[in-house]
């Protein structure tokens, strides 16, 4: 088996100038741009554009109109629970000077008939 041989300068040289050459020859090989094709390339894409444009601002409203269907209704079950709180206290009743005059009396007897015994 015949040992590895590593390749010089030269022919590491030689090697990347035929490489470029075959790149070169390459591009030289490959047609010119229509430019009919590029401007319906350029239309495609200014159309997609557009697409996308749309389709993320009918995204964007649709978020902002629920966020703010979130909002009223937010607002709306904090004014009911206002009312709520307001129609509670409305029936709530308020003891008359007469009821606290008995309630506080009936108190005091009763902490006095605790001390009689």
């Amino acid at each position: 088996m015949a040992a590895f041989k590593e390749q010089g300068f030269q022919e590491r040289a030689a090697l990347a100038a035929k490489a470029k050459q075959a790149a070169i020859e390459k591009l030289r090989a490959k047609p010119p741009v229509d430019e009919a094709v590029l401007a319906e390339q350029r239309k495609i894409a200014e159309e997609r554009a557009a697409e996308q444009a749309r389709v993320s601002a009918e995204k964007k409203a649709a978020r902002e109109q629920a966020a703010a269907e979130k909002k009223a209704a937010r607002e709306a079950a904090a004014e009911e629970a206002r009312l709520a709180e307001e129609a509670k206290m409305k029936m709530r009743k308020v003891p008359t000077e007469a009821e606290m005059k008995a309630a506080r009396d009936a108190r005091y007897a009763a902490r006095k008939a605790r001390l009689k015994r």
